[in-house]
């Protein structure tokens, strides 16, 4: 197993009103698979990352917690907290444009689009957002070249 050897950006939490609703919703729409699921005096929460990145590993971490921990936070138990909103997003880039129009028929049809698909600046791409069950936004992306770009700067 690799050691860690310098400081590194290993993921973003946010935090959920029910665990394994989310858990189904990323599953279905984005690329993420469940990683891990953690139970502990703070409550419930589940580790959601690319299948198989091991070497630059990064993961959304689904918090769900008991109603002592979620009051110091301001959370209610069952309270939906949009973190990532209106702009605020997890960015998922795709690789065809018609991926991004299938993830916005199916957020369509289930009442979870946020934003139509679009053309934006080169450096946008084409996208759409969906919001994930607690209001969150998620954009998917084609051509927005952020996997590419980096690998062509530092690759």
């Amino acid at each position: 197993m690799a050691e860690l050897t310098e400081p590194r950006w290993t993921h973003i939490a946010v935090p959920v009103s029910d665990l394994d609703r989310s858990i189904e919703f990323y599953e279905n729409l984005t690329p993420l698979v469940l990683v891990t699921k953690n139970v502990d005096s703070n409550g419930r929460s589940a580790w959601l990352s690319n299948k198989g990145q091991v070497d630059s590993a990064f993961v959304l971490v689904l918090a769900e917690f008991i109603p002592e921990v979620g009051a110091r936070f301001g959370i209610e138990p069952g309270e939906k907290v949009p973190t990532l909103a209106p702009f605020a997003h997890l960015g998922m880039e795709l690789p065809n444009r018609a991926d991004v129009d299938e993830v916005a028929a199916k957020a369509r049809e289930t009442g979870n689009l946020r934003w139509e698909p679009v053309d934006m600046a080169a450096h946008i791409g084409y996208i759409c957002a969906v919001n994930d069950p607690d209001g969150n936004t998620i954009e998917f992306s084609h051509n927005q070249k952020v996997f590419s770009t980096i690998q062509e700067l530092w690759g």
